[in-house]
Parts: structure tokens; sequence; C-alpha cells
């Protein structure tokens, strides 16, 4: 009997020891892991946020001059944007049509070059004085268009003639099949 007692007792002390080890590596495996996955969000952690064409109307001696395009993306911190009390897009486009309207050097009948360092600064800083906090750590431009009142009435043109070119080559198909679907053979 005692033989026995000693043979559980070993049996038992040894599936303690296997036990033991395996939760131990498992720990030492997780800390390891842990530790670039820590890394990572110190140093990217932020997020890439596209916002949509956002168009913005120039308007000089009471009359539109032409539209200023721009889709942009912008680096944040979600954490920081989940506070936001006003929709971030809603934030972007007030301040690019604020720095649009409020910096005289954007006006492209004189010169059609856009200081996009200036852009990307102006956007950033304005995004970021609204807020009274550090919330947008970079801009980043994918598109930036300027298009005259002319370029804008030309394209409406053409887009116009396209239609009308299309239309009468359908209706052509529908008159030469009496205008009905012709129904199955059966």
């Amino acid at each position: 009997m005692g033989q026995v007692i000693k043979f559980v007792l070993a049996a038992l002390w040894i599936c303690a020891a296997t036990l033991g080890a395996v939760f131990y590596s498992f720990q030492s495996a997780g800390t390891k892991s842990d530790a670039p996955a820590q890394e990572a969000s110190l140093m990217g952690g932020l997020d890439y946020v596209k916002t949509d064409v956002i168009s913005v109307p120039l308007i000089r001696n009471a009359s539109v001059e032409g539209y200023f395009l721009a889709r942009l993306v912008y680096t944040v911190d979600p954490r920081e944007l989940r506070k936001l009390t006003v929709p971030a897009d809603a934030l972007i486009t007030d301040v690019v049509y604020s720095y649009v309207y409020s910096t005289p050097a954007l006006d492209f009948s004189k010169t059609p070059a856009l200081d996009l360092d200036a852009f990307r600064a102006g956007i950033r800083d304005g995004i970021n004085k609204r807020v009274k906090q550090q919330l947008v750590e970079d801009v980043l431009v994918e598109q930036v268009d300027y298009l005259t009142k002319e370029e804008i009435r030309d394209n409406a043109v053409k887009r116009r003639k396209t239609i009308t070119e299309e239309v009468p080559a359908t209706q052509d198909a529908d008159a030469s099949s009496g205008g009905h679907d012709a129904a199955p053979a059966h």
C-alpha cells in the first residue's frame, strides 16, 4: 500500500511540474510577443482617415470663379478621435473652407501653384487649434484640383452630348424590336 501512495504522489508531482512548465512557457512567450506590440503602438497606433472630396467654391467679386477640390488623409490617435463631439469630417471640411477663404495666397487666378507644405500645416494646425489639443498628427494630400467655372461648364456640356448620343442608339434598338420585348416561343 505504501508503494501505491508513493507512486500516486510521484505521478501527481510529475503532472504538477509539467503543468507549471507549460504555464511558465506560455507566460514567457506572451511577454516576449507583447513587447513588440507595445513598441508598435508607440511608433504607430495612428489611424489614417480619408475624407470625401471637399469642394470649396471660390467666390471673387460676388461670383463663383471656380472650385477648389481636395481629398485628404489625416493621421489621428483613434482614442482622441472618439472623444470628439462633432463629426471629424465636418470639422475638417470647415477648417479647409476657413483656410481657403482666409489665405489670400490661394488666389488661383494669379498663381496656379499651391504650397502643399503650407496647406497641410495650415489644415493640421487649424484642426488642432479648433479642438485645443494635438488631435491630428499629419495631413496627407491624396488629391488637390482647381476647376474654373469654364472648365466645369465645358465638362457639363460634354456629358450632355455623350448622354444625348447614347439615347438615340437605345431608342433605335427599341424601335427595331417593335418597342416590345420579344416573347419566347414555346
